[in-house]
């Protein structure tokens, strides 16, 4: 077939041309077929070569071991003979830092001689935490269309408070946690009423946390990364729970958290800190920021402390794929209310350090 000038113009290269550059492509697929299915067995063989050297680690030699500063450290036995820098990059390739944690669930629990093996993360733990995120799915999905039919009608009467949404927020969590573990109160005398406002702030161990303080039936509002309002379901639920996006490296976003909190208050409504800022990764008690206590004092509201006693024993930070047999604690405090948010900061943080100690 004979091509004019303006034809071989349009396509840019003669027919000659062009089957050379087409032979080319093919040979061009074929070396890339061989050299991805030669990576991807050498891959395979690599995950299976590290796989059996990390069972033969953890099943003989491999241990955590809490240290006297409590800090996780990990050792080997001198008798094995493993090399430290073969296991750190099978640590590295296998990404198993969420796995190779130990934790002391409380400050000073831990014994300097105090070590266990990694198999001792027993597989029906695994298997709770697979079916605690089952169930949790399944009532939220179960339960969202009730917040997006009520919320309209939420907007319009209970714009700050949402108790509508906080109690659908409450039924979820509760069903959740129902079958996993059991949650004992003690001073629900100490809540303010539904309508007060208040600031209550709480110490930090784990992921349940939330769940644990939504069981609560109070409507105060959490304050959350803003990553989390990305997920489908749960961060539509936390929008339409009034729940306040932070980025917590962004000193704009944090001024702006904390002005929304005290138009929050103004409005009737109250507010929940973490004053840790983040979970413990050893149990202890952290330092409080004055966040929270700021908001309290400016807006002299009372600051509720709540001490949260368990969740990390269930489910350790970071090791969110695990749920452990156990139960919960949670312990409300007497209000506080002070003008000086130092003052405050130091009896909301003693109450909760002295209440660890004694009760742990």
């Amino acid at each position: 077939m004979q091509f004019s000038d303006r034809t071989r113009a349009y396509f840019g290269y003669s027919v000659r041309k062009r089957a050379t550059l087409r032979n080319s492509c093919n040979f061009r697929r074929l070396v890339f077929h061989c050299v991805f299915k030669y990576s991807f067995l050498m891959d395979l063989y690599i995950i299976s070569f590290s796989s059996f050297i990390l069972a033969a680690a953890q099943k003989n030699f491999l241990h955590i071991s809490r240290a006297h500063d409590h800090e996780p450290r990990c050792y080997f036995s001198p008798n094995e003979g493993l090399n430290r820098y073969c296991i750190s990059k099978l640590y590295n390739l296998n990404k198993l830092s969420r796995y190779v944690v130990a934790k002391s669930e409380l400050a000073g629990a831990g014994t300097p001689d105090a070590s266990y093996s990694l198999s001792e993360v027993k597989l029906s733990s695994k298997v709770r935490g697979v079916c605690f995120y089952a169930v949790t799915a399944i009532a939220a999905i179960s339960l969202i269309g009730f917040m997006i039919v009520a919320h309209p009608f939420v907007l319009l009467f209970d714009r700050y408070r949402r108790k509508a949404q906080h109690f659908v927020a409450k039924l979820w969590a509760a069903a959740t946690v129902a079958p996993f573990f059991k949650i004992e109160y003690e001073g629900l005398e100490n809540l303010p009423s539904h309508d007060a406002p208040a600031v209550y702030v709480s110490n930090h161990q784990s992921f349940l946390d939330i769940y644990t303080l939504l069981t609560l039936g109070r409507s105060f509002k959490f304050i959350s990364k803003t990553a989390i309002f990305l997920f489908p379901i749960i961060g539509w639920a936390m929008s339409m729970m009034g729940t306040i996006p932070l980025k917590r490296m962004d000193s704009r976003s944090q001024l702006e958290c904390l002005k929304r909190c005290m138009d929050l208050i103004g409005n009737g409504a109250s507010v929940f800190f973490f004053p840790e800022g983040t979970r413990s990764k050893d149990g202890k008690l952290g330092d409080f920021k004055k966040g929270a206590f700021s908001v309290a004092a400016k807006t002299r509201v009372p600051v509720v402390p709540i001490t949260l006693i368990g969740t990390g024993g269930i489910m350790p930070a970071g090791m969110e794929g695990v749920v452990n047999s156990g139960s919960v604690k949670v312990i409300i405090h007497k209000p506080i209310k002070e003008t000086d948010p130092e003052i405050l900061r130091q009896l909301a943080r003693n109450t909760i350090l002295d209440t660890l100690k004694l009760r742990c």
